[in-house]
Parts: structure tokens; sequence; C-alpha cells
């Protein structure tokens, strides 16, 4: 056996949760709410978090999205503490197979990929289900050797019991597999290497996997792996507790597969979604608890609980993550986006100013990176909106400015001054300061604007 990293010889084992993605492609909402579950279930029960990535697929795996995966996990906040490759462990699976093999529980199958279409065509126009008929279990030690003759490999099937499979899902409650009902599993394919259902019993047997959370797409895949572990582990070993949850689908009820480009956490990333947001709303769709904007993971933990999933497919709205993500935004203090913030260029000379900068654009962003432009308006260049008959007026405006230093009442004594000078009052008095300021006809309050533009900026876009 090889360990997980992080699992230390020797160590009492509690609970263990495993997200085992293919990297075959980048994580999307879907599949990072597994994620999440796992590491949540983990965490409120003191237990440990494993990635394992199922890269058995040589063709479409790739390192690059591996990394990917990891990237994406790590932008989520959602560490683990255990990691594995099933590319690293083909020898385990050889030994579980030869074993399988010694059992008698797996078989020799020479149908092609088209003759077992047929078979399945046939079966489903006489109304019957498509389930595999077992036909390769009459062939003769002679007849195998004839088709192998002729250039077959076969592929190996594991012989179900055609007993009733029956185990307590945490989401779903009792259930209950007629396995009789089913295709006896392949489990190599004819060229030798492996589905996905022998080395995920494998992995889930040597590193201890207690608990098996994913979505209810994979309830059928369950009678048969508990049979295979059951066969592996012998008498006496453990079965892990299953929880399927429903799977996401949009709004409107249509698959979210259709959307999947543009609701990967990648493309969600560089659209400024903050990774709270997303664990915020996803950790609670699907239950009747109230989504909250979260920025810490504590109260997530804290009121997690896969009970609360109901049966139904859960809807996700982007509109509503994007809400959450606008609400989540302007409720962070100013150290906790200051890092950000330097990164896309808004370098403020010290947190004082920094902190008044934040606290005034945040009510007109929905992401971080609508502050650049706002940052911008402080900085200068602007070129400054100024209407030919608000020339004169702006001159007084220019007379009326208070007396440096300027502090938070400053805005309110020009105002009030200019007020008197000049007969104005609302729109007509606040409109052409702003639009000669900002250069713009809208944004943050100008009481702050005023002192983070600052003298000198101010005079010489009121001059133009």
């Amino acid at each position: 056996k090889r360990a997980p990293q992080g699992l230390k010889k020797g160590s009492i084992m509690s609970i263990i949760t495993r997200f085992a993605p293919s990297p075959t492609g980048r994580l999307h909402v879907g599949n990072a709410r597994t994620a999440l579950f796992c590491a949540l279930f983990a965490k409120a029960n003191g237990g440990q978090f494993m990635l394992r990535l199922d890269d058995t697929d040589a063709e479409r795996s790739t390192e690059a999205f591996a990394q990917g995966i990891v990237d994406d996990l790590t932008w989520l906040g959602l560490p683990y503490d255990l990691t594995a490759k099933q590319s690293d462990r083909f020898e385990a699976y050889d030994a579980a197979f030869n074993k399988l093999k010694e059992m008698g529980l797996v078989y020799a199958c020479y149908e092609t990929p088209d003759e077992l279409d047929l078979k399945r065509k046939r079966q489903r126009a006489r109304g019957k289900p498509p389930v595999y008929d077992r036909a390769a279990l009459e062939l003769s030690d002679e007849e195998k050797t004839k088709l192998e003759a002729e250039g077959r490999s076969p592929h190996w099937r594991f012989k179900l019991s055609g007993n009733k499979v029956s185990w307590q899902d945490l989401v779903r409650g009792d259930q209950l597999v007629d396995t009789s009902s089913l295709s006896d599993p392949v489990l190599v394919r004819a060229d030798g290497t492996y589905l996905y259902t022998l080395p995920s019993v494998v992995d889930d047997l040597d590193f201890n996997i207690t608990h098996i959370i994913r979505g209810e797409d994979h309830v059928t895949n369950s009678a048969a792996q508990i049979e295979l572990i059951a066969a592996l582990a012998g008498e006496g070993g453990d079965i892990p507790v299953f929880a399927h949850h429903p799977l996401l689908v949009m709004a409107d009820g249509s698959a979210l597969s259709k959307r999947l480009g543009s609701l990967s956490l990648e493309s969600l990333r560089e659209d400024g979604i903050d990774p709270m947001s997303i664990n915020s709303l996803i950790a609670r769709l699907g239950t009747p608890d109230p989504v909250e904007a979260h920025t810490e993971m504590a109260p997530i933990v804290a009121g997690f609980d896969l009970t609360r999933l109901g049966r139904a497919p859960a809807r996700f709205d982007p509109a509503e993550l994007h809400r959450l993500n606008v609400k989540l935004l302007q409720s962070l203090p100013y150290e906790k986006v200051a890092d950000k913030l330097l990164s896309l260029g808004v370098n403020c000379d010290d947190k004082q100013t920094g902190t008044l900068f934040w606290e005034t654009v945040k009510g007109n962003i929905d992401k971080l990176e609508d502050a650049v432009a706002l940052w911008q308006i402080i900085q200068g260049p602007v070129e400054s909106l100024i209407d030919s008959e608000d020339r004169e007026y702006l001159d007084t405006a220019m007379d009326c400015l208070p007396v440096e230093p300027w502090d938070e009442t400053s805005w309110s004594q020009w105002t009030t001054e200019l007020k008197k000078s000049s007969g104005r009052k609302g729109k007509e008095l606040f409109m052409p300061l702003r639009k000669a300021l900002t250069g713009q006809a809208h944004g943050p309050e100008m009481q702050n604007l005023l002192l983070l533009i600052g003298p000198t900026h101010v005079k010489n876009r009121l001059k133009g």
C-alpha cells in the first residue's frame, strides 16, 4: 500500500472523506459543491479531508488539469490533509484484481462494444432492461482460446451476487438495490486499463475512507461498490457511509452541464467573484436554511448538516451569486482587501488613506476590480466634464474653496458657502462640481472624494 501524503504512520483513524476528481478538466460549481461538502463534513467532525486524483485515464488526464484542481481548491479555501494519485497505485489495483480472480468473482468477456450495443437494443425492443446476460460464463475454454486466436482480448466483469444490497444514506435515507437488476460492472477494459470502479474501491479501503460524499448520479454505482468492498475487505471489514446529494441545476431547472464553461471556478475567479461568495451559496443551496454572505469558513462549518439537504435538485442562479458577492464585498474591512487592491494597482500611501478610499468606494462596486476605475478618478488624469454655462459658476467655486488643510467637514463648508455666493441649490449646485472633479455624473459621495482627490487636483480640475 502507498499511504497518502500527510498520513502519519500508526495514527488513529477518525472520519476521512475524499474528493476524487478526474484531472480531465477544471472544477465548476457543481463538483466544487461536492468538494465543499467533503471538506465541511470532515472539518465539522474533527476528521481529515483527502484529495484523490482519479487519473487512470491517461489519454485525457493532464498535469495542467491536476494543478488547476489544486489551484481551485486552494482559492476556495479548502485545504486537504491527504493526497493521492491513482496513477501511482497500479500495483495495488493489480493485487486486488488478482484476489478477485482467485475468489472466482471476475470473469472474462469477449463481446465487442458493437456486439454489446446490439444486445442492449434487442433487449429494449423486447421491453426488457438492458442488463448484461452473462453469456461469457457459458463459454468453454476451447471457445475462449478460439476467440483469443481471432485477436480478441477479454474485458473483465465483477460477478454481482444477485442479492439485494441496502445502506443507510446520510442524505437519501434507507436505500435498497436489487443487484439482479444490474449489469455486472466491467472492471478492466479489453486493453487492460482499469475503469473507475475497482481503483476507487481499492483506494477507499487502503486509505480508510469512512464517508463517501458525492452526487446522486453515483447512486447506481453504490450497490456494486459495496459488494466489491465486502469481497476485498473480507468478513468484518467496514463499509464506508454513503451520502448522495442532489445535483445542481440552473435556476430554470435546466441542466448545469450546458453552462459549465461560464461556471468553472477559473471563469468565476476571472469575473471577480470572491471564493467565499461561492462557499456561502453552494453550502446552503438545497436546504431550508437562509443563504448568508460569510467572510470566514467557521460559520459555514458550524451550520453544515447533510441531513438538511432536500431530495430535489438544488437550483443555482448566477445572478444570486453575483448579488451575494456584492453583499460580501461591501461588508469587508479594508484590511481584508488591501493586498488584492495593491495587486490591482491601487497603491494607497498609508492605511488611513486606504481605509478612507475603501469606505468611500465599496458601495459603488460590484467586484473588486471596479475599484481600479475609482482609484483612477482620485489619482488622475481625469477629463473634467464642464458645460459652457457652468464656467462662471466653477470660477466662483474656486474662490469659495475652504481653507486648507481639509477635513471631513470641508465639502459641507464649501457647498454651503457656494450656495450663498451663487444662489444655486440641489442638483444645479452639486452636479457641476461632481462632473468637473470626477469626469462623471455619478459615483461615491463627494465628501470623502474631495479629501482623497486633494486640493491640487481639485483646483486643476475646476479650471478644466
